[in-house]
């Protein structure tokens, strides 16, 4: 079969992004998804994004990691998907669509920033040495010294398949402090095995962690990711963080097609 298929980024997070409104589209495969996903012998992504119709939204995202598993909610990946489906006119700008942690509205400025609300959060634990809560992906948060040089994928694996979380794991966020609304953070994602240029779900895990830990004051924060720059801002009544929201850039970066013999 031949597939058409859109390449997106946001933030360095890439995305193979596929029009799956006609249902042609083998959901199942975990082995083409992970070729599609592939750098060395596919498109190359960190993930896999399917934009499908919806009875009571704009439209519905399924999103996999690029082991070829259906995975939890991704960050900028919903901002690409945004950008996507405005190309394909879908919406304009702004929209209502379904994801697996449930409904999200966007909007998409002038300047091309997307802004996506993420789910509420009610839940954040707090240990000695990290934070972990649920942003539509569960997040463990730890603040470490030197960031630039600590080694992220082998420390990342240690926390992913360790005792702590089992065995269905955890995205990892190290951190570190650089002002009161500016923190610097590198991700290893669970699914990818790896570090990651961006992860939004991880930027929104950080936002809150820190104005959890009282790292910042300021119900906007500023998180620099290998892959450039995010906003995340939040309301926070009695410890639950509502009308939170992850802005940034999603650019498109080619289409193409690729042949897969069934």
């Amino acid at each position: 079969m031949e597939i058409a298929f859109y390449k997106y980024q946001g933030t360095g997070n890439d995305f193979v992004m596929i029009d799956n409104r006609s249902d042609f589209f083998p959901k199942s495969n975990t082995k083409l998804i992970a070729h599609l996903c592939d750098r060395r012998f596919g498109i190359g992504a960190d993930g896999l994004i399917l934009l499908e119709n919806d009875s009571n939204t704009d439209f519905r995202m399924v999103y996999y990691n690029s082991d070829g598993n259906q995975s939890s909610m991704c960050g900028n990946g919903g901002r690409c998907l945004v950008a996507f489906a405005k190309k394909l006119n879908v919406i304009q700008n702004q929209t209502t669509f379904i994801a697996t942690d449930g409904l999200h509205n966007a909007t998409i400025s002038e300047e091309g920033i997307i802004s996506l609300q993420m789910k509420d959060v009610d839940e954040v634990k707090i240990n000695s040495a990290y934070v972990f809560l649920d942003t539509g992906s569960p997040h463990h948060v730890e603040l470490v010294s030197d960031l630039e040089h600590y080694n992220i994928k082998e420390e990342g694996a240690k926390i992913r398949y360790g005792a702590i979380y089992g065995t269905s794991g955890s995205n990892v966020n190290f951190v570190e402090q650089i002002s009161d609304t500016i923190f610097a953070v590198r991700t290893y994602e669970r699914g990818v095995e790896d570090e990651t240029l961006s992860c939004g779900t991880g930027a929104t895990a950080v936002a809150i962690a820190m104005k959890v830990l009282g790292k910042t004051n300021s119900n906007a924060v500023q998180l620099n990711v290998e892959g450039g720059k995010l906003e995340v801002t939040f309301e926070e009544n009695q410890g639950i963080f509502m009308q939170v929201f992850l802005k940034g850039p999603a650019n498109y970066v080619f289409k193409g097609t690729i042949s897969w013999a069934l």
